[in-house]
């Protein structure tokens, strides 16, 4: 299956499918048909190859075909220095930074992200990810998940001393629907 994303600066009307719409002005995500009259982010998941011209992202990722799939758009807010320990998450999903900024450790490599880049998180992918020390931060993601999750915390920490650490950042379900 191939997981894209897309931006558009002046609205953006989709007729259907296996898509989430990010609405950046209304803050809330559709899944499906939807119509924004603003900037919007469209996250498209399509079973057979399309043409992902115009992307900022698009990756194959790997679904088991004969299990069932949630797609699930959240919203995570970080205070300034907030931090989300190493940790996993069940699904890939494709992230976006709102505002603020955020510094990926991935497999001994570090990457800081600026507001408006994008980036990939496999499946059980362990990261490290650290906020501004300065502005608060937040991103957006669309994450596919198997049936099971749904309607369930994801993040799964690896050192389980930091489940029991204080928790800064905050997730918000947006949207979770099927993947057809």
């Amino acid at each position: 299956m191939r997981l894209s994303l897309h931006r558009f600066e002046t609205g953006v009307e989709t007729i259907g499918g296996n898509r989430v719409v990010y609405d950046f002005t209304e803050e809330v995500a559709r899944f499906g048909a939807a119509a924004v009259e603003g900037p919007a982010l469209v996250w498209q998941l399509d079973h057979d190859e399309f043409d992902a011209e115009g992307a900022l992202l698009s990756r194959f990722v790997q679904l088991d075909p004969y299990a069932a799939w949630v797609v699930r758009c959240d919203r995570v807010d970080f205070p300034p220095g907030g931090v989300a320990y190493r940790h996993v998450h069940p699904g890939p999903g494709i992230r976006r930074l709102l505002h603020g900024e955020l510094t990926i450790d991935r497999d001994g490599e570090r990457r800081t992200y600026q507001a408006a880049e994008s980036w990939l998180e496999e499946a059980n992918d362990p990261v490290l990810a650290t906020a501004s020390a300065t502005e608060d931060t937040a991103f957006v993601r669309v994450l596919l998940l198997p049936a099971e999750w749904a309607g369930r915390r994801t993040i799964r920490y690896l050192d389980p001393a930091d489940e029991e650490r204080p928790k800064l950042q905050r997730a918000t379900i947006l949207l979770e629907e099927p993947l057809r």
